[in-house]
């Protein structure tokens, strides 16, 4: 039997899941003592998420909020690339978080480079904002997922299409 055994290595996340814990998110801020009188906003755009607040505590206080409620609805840290803290008008704080889908040329590249060199009947070919790996051998993509899960990468990896 000559088939072959195939899955792909994206890094998404579920959008739905995102908007429940920013909505979460708000409904704390607007419920904590310490936080009721800052008039603090997050604001999920396209690509971005935009948190407006009074200074700089406060803002750090929102991101352990964003990053507790994402959590525990299984979203990854890693989908948060926070930019610069800017000054805005009235002596308040706004900061652009943007989020992260899809893997990045090379990051895609140093994925297939590291499946090639660890297993040599495996193969990587990126596809887009995609890894596809391809083998032969159920048990050899099984320990791809698992070497994968182990490395530290800057993304959130899913493995998705398992045929």
């Amino acid at each position: 039997m000559a088939s072959t055994y195939s899955f792909d290595i994206v890094s998404d996340f579920d959008r739905q899941e995102l908007v429940n814990a920013l909505d979460q998110t708000n409904r704390e801020i607007s419920n904590r003592y310490d936080l009721k009188d800052t008039k603090t906003t997050v604001d999920l755009g396209d690509e971005t998420i935009t948190v407006n607040t009074d200074s700089e505590f406060t803002l750090d206080t929102v991101h352990s909020i964003m990053l507790t409620k994402a959590t525990k609805r299984k979203l990854s840290p890693k989908i948060f690339d926070y930019g610069k803290v800017e000054s805005a008008s009235g002596n308040r704080v706004r900061q652009e978080i943007k989020l992260q889908k899809g893997i990045s040329q090379d990051i895609g590249k140093k994925i297939a480079k590291l499946i090639r060199d660890e297993f040599k009947k495996v193969q990587a070919s990126i596809q887009g904002d995609a890894v596809r790996v391809t083998s032969k051998s159920k048990d050899d993509l099984q320990q791809i997922i698992q070497r994968l899960k182990q490395e530290e990468l800057p993304v959130a990896l899913q493995f998705t299409n398992y045929r």
